[in-house]
């Protein structure tokens, strides 16, 4: 039998993921409207979305602009759905965001790291 808070914590999520620590720059708009932006880093980014660290509040539902580059440089700018937060350490909130728009940059950006990422990989295994 599952409970309705153990329902609410079941793992939703299906896309390919990575553990990254991939810049990013979060911006949005607050309740009154002032624009705000904050550098952070990805904790982990998937074919989908991306999880990272925030001293802004931000809720579920909020649409936020996320801006990062692919490993040459090519600059990728992404609409993004808040679909989680959570307590982190030091006041700061985990935010898990699903991509908007366009999905497609998020995809090559994430395919990038990801052959960038196996090809630092080949290189080292050949030294050996």
């Amino acid at each position: 039998m599952t409970t309705n808070t153990q329902a609410q914590f079941d793992e939703k999520r299906f896309a390919l993921r990575m553990a990254l620590r991939l810049p990013v720059v979060v911006s949005g708009r607050t309740d009154d409207g002032a624009a705000w932006s904050e550098p952070t880093e990805t904790d982990d980014i998937s074919t989908t979305g991306t999880l990272f660290h925030l001293n802004q509040r931000v809720k579920n539902g909020e649409n936020l602009y996320l801006r990062s580059h692919r490993p040459d440089g090519v600059p990728v700018e992404v609409k993004a759905l808040v679909m989680r937060t959570a307590p982190a350490t030091f006041g700061a909130i985990r935010v898990g965001v699903s991509i908007i728009e366009p999905k497609e940059s998020w995809l090559r950006l994430f395919v990038a790291w990801v052959a960038d990422d196996h090809t630092a990989d080949d290189d080292e295994d050949d030294e050996l």
